[in-house]
């Protein structure tokens, strides 16, 4: 592991040792490396998208809109390559939760949660994208021909 030092003015790192207590880290350094992998990510995100990612879609819609979950639903099934899992959450009387676990191309799962997220009555859509970077190809045993797996690009 490699070290290094920074150096913060008293209110900075007051500041920032009341962020890391608040969202329960041990110590600084791990707050500092899981700022440098969001700071990595992001400017991955930006880059135009090329390769394989997992996601998690979350949106909030009005299951009162009219064939609003039907057409959702018939979204989900024609990317049903992409889509993994979904969860449904009722909020109250009106509003619903989805949450969709897609995985696959990244041009092709922006594409989908682009298109969900721009149907009528479709509201507070946010797309988790992390990229994914392929293993070499590999056999189990008994378990017929090579295949990948993709693991989170670090």
């Amino acid at each position: 592991m490699e070290r290094f030092t920074i150096s913060l003015d008293e209110s900075l790192a007051s500041q920032f040792d009341a962020l890391i207590a608040a969202r329960g880290y041990g110590n600084r350094s791990e707050a500092v490396r899981d700022m440098i992998r969001s700071a990595i990510e992001g400017d991955r995100q930006r880059e135009s998208p090329s390769g394989h990612c997992v996601a998690n879609l979350s949106y909030v819609f009005n299951h009162h809109e009219r064939e609003l979950a039907e057409r959702l639903t018939h979204l989900q099934h024609q990317h049903h390559d992409l889509t993994v899992a979904a969860l449904h959450s009722h909020l109250d009387h009106e509003n619903c939760m989805e949450s969709v676990i897609l995985k696959g191309p990244t041009v092709e799962v922006r594409r989908f949660a682009d298109a969900l997220m721009a149907q009528r009555g479709v509201r507070h859509g946010k797309l988790n994208v992390v990229a994914l970077q392929p293993e070499p190809p590999h056999t189990h045993p008994d378990s017929g021909p090579a295949h990948v797996h993709y693991r989170p690009a670090m």
